[in-house]
């Protein structure tokens, strides 16, 4: 039983950690965690739960970094620069 109350403790403190970050670091965070526990279980190795976290880091702050900037898009102009101006 006092494992259950440890990891239901651990879980909402997470969760309350989380709601004070911007979307990319709570992608970031969700990300990485996920990545570390699919890596850990498919390849049974400290390595490969590395591997996992910094692929679901990288893949969660890229999807946070798409939410945050709502009606925004990246264009290009005529010498390729990319620039960032609202959607048309």
């Amino acid at each position: 039983m006092s494992r259950a109350i440890s990891m239901a403790v651990i879980a909402i403190s997470s969760a309350s950690m989380l709601a004070a970050c911007t979307p990319t670091e709570r992608g970031t965070a969700i990300g990485a965690g996920t990545g570390a526990i699919i890596g850990g279980a498919v390849t049974n190795s400290w390595g490969g739960a590395a591997v996992g976290a910094v692929a679901g880091g990288v893949a969660g702050a890229l999807i946070g970094r798409s939410t945050e900037r709502r009606g925004y898009c990246i264009y290009r102009d005529q010498y390729g620069r990319k620039y960032e101006a609202r959607c048309r």
